[in-house]
């Protein structure tokens, strides 16, 4: 009985890696024998961080823990460390991450354009293309279904390069903003002040917005000498870039509105405001581009769980449309993007991110509990797994409050010093 036991479980073994090295966004046939220097590695990693992506010392454990096992995906790895049950919590993770992350792309978009629709001259309040469920209905059926649609995740290789040049440009509109913008919103109280108790659900948040583990394996491989010298080098690069674009929008945001400051950032600003309106269009833009992209993942997940890591066209296109069906009657309910960022963050980013990958080296290193890297990969994880049961108990607890759609009062006709700054004195706001 144990052997027939350890046959089956060298046999799942097998049809677990043979199935990781399709991965979750690659094709293995269109990249075939092409390797990239250290600057197109490092690209592909900054495009990675700033769609989704932390880049920390977990992602270079991640790939230690790959060589030590060797394996080349997440999924294997976390196979030959932990078995069936880790590879199932592991998938369970990779479902759910980009599953909550499409419902925050529907959010966005549809408190976005129904901003963007209503300075359209003749489209007011009370038009169907200011109600944010029209819309999100009207941009899945015209545009995310179609687009998720698709087999291939290669015909979405411009899409990088196009998320950052638009990435970029609305980081320049909301700078300018700082300057025209800030010194007319009301000062808060107690802005400046650092590390409020509640900041622990900011790490949620934050490990959400830049996850990128699940491209580790991948874009280490491109590499012409995959080495973990030059994958620590990749990941400084990057890490530097992303970390300058991200912060530059979340320090220009709330040096703008301080204690006002919401959790999607486009909704503190006035709807009359015509370079806002321009920013948020190009900001819809990204959002319905990146949906696609999280569906391949999540289909992927499921193709590999349930029908052998091939989906046949007709069950492709049935397991496309309940995935975006799910996902636009959870968006149309719920209305909050904070909570869902900062649920998304404690429940699946922060175990894909920090608890994981040590867990992973921790089982899978020879090395001495005293060894340094044995201690820094422990305290890591003991982090993670504090951060996401208290994250988590915050989060239901002492959720964040939310204006959904609503105008701030600084943008009320009544104040016409900032009603004249940014749009036209004759328009009437809601």
């Amino acid at each position: 009985m144990g052997d027939e036991n350890q046959e089956m479980r060298e046999n799942y073994s097998e049809v677990v890696d043979a199935d990781d090295k399709k991965s979750l966004v690659f094709n293995e046939k269109a990249t075939e024998g092409q390797k990239g220097n250290l600057s197109s590695a490092s690209c592909n990693f900054i495009n990675s961080i700033i769609g989704s992506g932390i880049i920390d010392y977990s992602v270079i454990l991640l790939i230690k823990g790959g060589n030590l096992s060797g394996t080349n995906t997440y999924q294997s790895l976390m196979n030959k460390a932990f078995g069936m049950a880790g590879y199932m919590i592991l998938s369970f993770l990779q479902f759910l991450y980009p599953f909550i992350a499409m419902v925050s792309c529907n959010i966005i978009s549809g408190d976005t354009l129904t901003k963007v629709f209503q300075r359209i001259p003749g489209v007011g309040p009370e038009s169907i293309l200011a109600e944010r469920h029209f819309v999100i209905m009207l941009t899945t059926f015209l545009l995310v279904l179609p687009l998720s649609l698709c087999r291939n995740i290669v015909n979405f290789g411009k899409v990088s390069f196009t998320s950052l040049v638009l990435t970029i440009a609305m980081l320049v509109i909301v700078v300018i903003r700082v300057a025209t913008l800030g010194p007319h919103i009301p000062s808060t109280d107690n802005a400046w002040n650092f590390a409020q108790p509640n900041a622990i659900q900011a790490i949620g948040v934050m490990t959400f917005a830049f996850i990128c583990h699940h491209n580790s394996f991948l874009i280490y491989g491109s590499l012409e000498q995959p080495t973990i010298k030059n994958w620590t080098r990749v990941t400084h690069i990057s890490v530097f870039f992303g970390l300058f674009l991200n912060v530059a929008f979340a320090a220009s945001g709330y040096i703008t509105f301080t204690g006002y400051t919401q959790g999607d950032l486009f909704e503190n600003y006035c709807k009359n405001d015509n370079l806002i309106t321009a920013g948020r269009f190009l900001y819809a833009i990204t959002i319905i581009l990146t949906f696609p992209i999280e569906c391949f993942v999540t289909r992927e997940v499921i193709a590999n769980l349930f029908f052998g890591g091939t989906l046949s066209t007709i069950f492709h296109v049935v397991v496309t449309v309940c995935i975006v069906a799910a996902v636009t009657g959870i968006a149309l309910a719920f209305d909050c993007l904070g909570i869902v960022l900062e649920l998304n963050g404690v429940v699946a980013a922060i175990p894909l991110v920090f608890i994981i990958p040590t867990a992973c080296y921790l089982k899978l290193s020879e090395e001495s509990w005293c060894h340094w890297d044995s201690i820094q990969s422990f305290i890591v994880l003991i982090t993670g797994i504090l951060v996401m049961i208290v994250g988590f108990v915050m989060a239901i607890m002492f959720p964040q409050g939310c204006s959904h759609g609503k105008e701030m009062f600084y943008c009320m006709p009544s104040n016409s010093s900032m009603y004249n700054l940014t749009g036209s004195v004759n328009e009437t706001v809601s």
